[in-house]
């Protein structure tokens, strides 16, 4: 009988197979990026959607009671000068009468309490209110000075909502968010 040795000698050179596997896996590699890539692509943010990543928007015509509704990011964002009036009766309601005690605002910490300062622009521009305009139950647009608490109505489904956007009776589960936005001057903010 012979005895057979097997050569474990891995130095060998490559093989005319080794290279066609070795091109073979790459053309497979770049061709699946290839049909990957448009779809990743089309996750992409629109380039309209980029430039209106910042708005800035001039409210020195806006009086006390007086809103204006602007675009940003696709979705309307309402700015209400409130009277007198309407910060008062913010105010004057309980947090526990509250359906959803937090602020929603994005310029302070998620865990905010939902007082009127929290809702509005801030100390000393608390008649200022700037809130994305949709309503959190569906998605519809509230209308305006109107509904039973005085502030944004929703007649798709009817979500009531106060003189500082928050929601105080029907199937809205939030408050309306309050976006990135600072005063850069007196008249003039940058929402963004």
């Amino acid at each position: 009988m012979q005895d057979e040795t097997v050569s474990t000698d891995h130095s060998a050179e490559p093989t005319r197979r080794d290279f066609l596997y070795l091109t073979t896996g790459v053309a497979a590699a770049v061709g699946a990026a290839a049909v990957a890539w448009p779809f990743i692509d089309q996750m992409q943010p629109d380039a309209s959607t980029l430039a209106l990543s910042t708005v800035e928007v001039d409210v020195s015509s806006l009086e006390p009671g007086m809103s204006l509704t602007v675009k940003w990011r696709g979705k309307p964002v309402f700015i209400r000068n409130r009277t007198e009036q309407e910060i008062e009766a913010a105010k004057q309601v309980p947090l526990s009468d509250l359906k959803d005690p937090e602020a929603r605002n994005e310029n302070l910490p998620a865990s905010a309490p939902a007082t009127d300062v929290d809702r509005s622009a801030g100390e000393g521009k608390e008649n200022w209110l700037v809130m994305i305009g949709v309503c959190t139950h569906l998605g519809c647009i509230p209308l305006g000075q109107s509904g039973e608490f005085g502030g944004w109505f929703c007649p798709c489904h009817g979500s009531h909502y106060d003189t500082a956007g928050r929601i105080r009776k029907g199937p809205a589960p939030e408050n309306m968010a309050i976006p990135l936005f600072e005063f850069t001057s007196d008249t003039v903010v940058r929402i963004g």
